[in-house]
């Protein structure tokens, strides 16, 4: 009986421990792959790895049912396909240490070296802590470069918008001047019929003044 107590036990609190990961990894930071898989800036290659597979087979869709266990597990997925590509990887590296500097910067002012530790005694006992301070800076700094490619987007489909018009419009006067030219060339005996006429008519008219002048 309390073997199989301790089973059900066990079993509610693995299910509790998926549960609350899917959350966080639903809760997180989704431009920072580091905030995704809950690891510091500085992690290695295989920490990486290693985090992403424990992480991966405790909320596997496959193994865990969860509303958002398939998107969760989307997210991790790309977070470490991030980290695992050097030049992405090389990018938002970039924009964490920029992060760093400027807190740095403000907690120990511009007379700070960039090659201080995280566990320099300046640093200690920080309210919020450096980690957290690091992270939401890069937060801003993510949140401004999306913003910046987003508006980028945008002006550049704008612009292949006002292509594409001027385009049309170029492609449409040549069509109706085409169709112009049809009508000219269809109406081309018509208007050669009353050019006659008129010649005509005014050769009558100048003989019959000849006639009564005479």
């Amino acid at each position: 009986m309390t073997s199989n107590l301790d089973s059900v036990l066990k079993r509610n609190a693995n299910d509790l421990a998926k549960e609350l990961e899917v959350d966080r990894i639903m809760k997180a930071f989704k431009l920072n792959p580091y905030d995704i898989l809950d690891l510091p800036i500085t992690a290695t290659e295989a920490e990486i790895k290693k985090q992403y597979r424990k992480k991966s087979l405790m909320i596997h869709p496959d193994k865990f049912k969860h509303e958002k266990g398939l998107e969760a597990f989307d997210f991790l997925k790309k977070a470490e396909d991030q980290l695992s590509d050097p030049l992405k990887r090389k990018d938002i590296d970039m924009i964490m240490t920029h992060a760093r500097t400027q807190v740095l910067k403000s907690i120990l002012g511009s007379g700070f070296s960039t090659g201080v530790p995280d566990d320099d005694p300046r640093l200690a006992n920080l309210t919020p802590p450096l980690d957290q301070q690091v992270r939401a800076k890069g937060r801003e700094i993510l949140v401004e470069d999306e913003l910046a490619r987003r508006r980028k987007t945008k002006l550049t489909y704008a612009n292949e918008g006002a292509e594409k018009a001027k385009h049309e419009e170029e492609v449409a006067a040549r069509k109706r001047k085409v169709e112009e030219q049809a009508k000219w060339e269809e109406r081309r005996d018509e208007r050669i019929q009353d050019w006659r006429a008129f010649s005509n008519k005014k050769a009558k008219k100048s003989k019959k003044n000849a006639n009564v002048l005479g």
